[in-house]
């Protein structure tokens, strides 16, 4: 049986990209459908239900994503230190990792759950909507925790080329979830259900379930990392590195979050069917998203442990092949959303023609662009794996800051296009940073970082001395 870690390092790139990116795009479908499954049936409940969940979901992510800056430099050095072929520092990482994302969401969820119904007042939500976001909110937050362990436990598995086992542990969860939302939002027998605020204890239950199963296959330590509990001892030195690392990736998660937020205040001004348009499509642009997001994780892996086994070339080839390979395939993905929008508005809200019609609009003004996401994804996954966090976080403030929601503003507030305004800034955005963000890779400066270039030295140093002191 060939070595993978062959593979990633000297073998076909192709062959490589698609040994990572196939598991890892199946892990993606799987967990969608968490979100898929929770649109379909709260579509079901009627419009308000939907713009319930969509208003709250950019608000949940905010808080999640400035913890998860911590849980990205975990990422990131244990596919370097797995590169540059130092196990035990990978177990290392793992463990602190870990322990720091465990604290931080801990933090992170009670915060959010304290100050939910003040994000909403803030954001201006109509009163038939407060209630069932607050209550889809609540539960959210409960389940943070759990969300980042497993979020973690992943992205770990993934920085050293492990994704059978999250690929297993998802399949499972996300069938548990499928039995679990239908009977907790409407109820069976004598059970009335939880009505909006069932699909996220649904959530909860399994995320919650997978994560702890993602700890224990840690500590049995039979699939790369080996976890025991000497391991949770806290290391100063390592967090105040991850904390540096992380912090741009933390800032660069944030602006995007709080993008989708401002954007959410702009879409709440239209009105509860506006709203609702948003959340449909929001989760189509999601889905079709999911084959970008598979290849871009495969191409933060393999730039990763390639910049750790320094071989700077590689991690480029590597990335510029993903970037073509995104491009033609969510170009192609979104000719095909163009032709069948109203179908895929229809499954998710069958009943409202309204909304249908609004979320076929927004499909329709950004679906031929798609092709730019995907060579933003491949790119800025190895600004990141290569340790440029600072230049996905540029990216990011541009994106969301400087692009699209000056963009939304100006073509839905000052001009006659109304909603359809905020739809055509995704098409613009969408075009502008990938062109950018590749001129910018295509600089070559980013190949200049190697994080675990100092652990290297060290050793040389030590095993040099060792040395020395033999021959005395």
């Amino acid at each position: 049986m060939a070595d993978p870690q062959h593979l990633f390092l000297h073998g076909s790139i192709s062959k490589a990209l698609l040994k990572l990116g196939i598991p890892i795009i199946l892990i993606n479908i799987l967990q969608s459908a968490y979100q898929l499954t929770d649109a379909f049936w709260v579509g079901r409940l009627g419009a308000e239900q939907v713009a319930a969940v969509s208003v709250s979901m950019p608000v949940t992510f905010l808080v999640i994503a400035i913890g998860s800056g911590l849980a990205m430099a975990g990422a990131i050095l244990s596919a370097q230190y797995m590169g540059a072929g130092q196990q035990d520092k990978v177990n290392h990482v793992a463990a602190q990792t870990m322990l720091m994302v465990t604290l931080t969401a801990s933090m992170l969820g009670l915060t959010g759950y304290v100050l939910s119904p003040y994000f909403l007042t803030l954001l201006g939500v109509e009163e038939q909507v407060f209630g069932d976001a607050l209550k889809f909110m609540h539960v959210s937050f409960i389940g943070v925790v759990f969300v980042f362990i497993y979020a973690m436990f992943q992205a770990l598995m993934r920085g050293i080329g492990q994704t059978k086992v999250p690929l297993y542990i998802v399949s499972g969860t996300v069938l548990l979830n499928f039995v679990l939302d239908p009977l907790l939002i409407f109820g069976f027998g004598d059970f009335s259900g939880f009505g909006v605020m069932g699909a996220a204890l649904a959530t909860l239950i399994t995320q919650s379930l997978a994560a702890v199963i993602g700890v224990w296959v840690f500590l049995r330590g039979r699939h790369g990392i080996q976890l025991k509990l000497s391991s949770f001892k806290p290391d100063w030195q390592y967090m105040k590195q991850a904390f540096f690392l992380g912090a741009p990736g933390s800032v660069e998660l944030s602006a995007r979050a709080f993008g989708l937020i401002i954007m959410s205040f702009l879409v709440a001004s239209f009105g509860t069917h506006t709203i609702a348009s948003y959340g449909v499509g929001s989760n189509i642009l999601q889905m079709v998203m999911i084959p970008a997001m598979g290849l871009s994780m495969a191409v933060s892996t393999l730039v990763g442990q390639n910049m750790g086994a320094g071989n700077p070339q590689r991690a480029a080839q590597i990335t510029r092949l993903a970037s073509l390979w995104g491009l033609l395939g969510l170009t192609s993905v979104g000719v095909i959303a163009y032709l069948f929008a109203e179908y895929l508005v229809a499954f998710f809200i069958p009943d409202d023609e309204s909304v249908i019609a609004g979320g076929a609009e927004f499909i329709r003004a950004m679906c031929l662009t798609w092709g730019g996401i995907g060579v933003q994804l491949c790119v800025v996954a190895a600004f990141r794996a290569s340790g440029n966090m600072l230049n996905a976080m540029v990216v990011s403030l541009l994106s969301q800051c400087v692009i699209q929601f000056p963009a939304a503003y100006i073509l839905s507030k000052h001009t006659s296009l109304g909603p359809q305004g905020i739809w055509y800034s995704f098409a613009i955005t969408n075009l502008l940073v990938a062109i950018i963000t590749y001129l910018w890779f295509a600089a070559g400066r980013w190949q200049r970082t190697q994080l675990t270039k100092e652990d290297k030295d060290i050793a040389k140093v030590t095993q040099e001395t060792l040395i020395e002191e033999g021959n005395h």
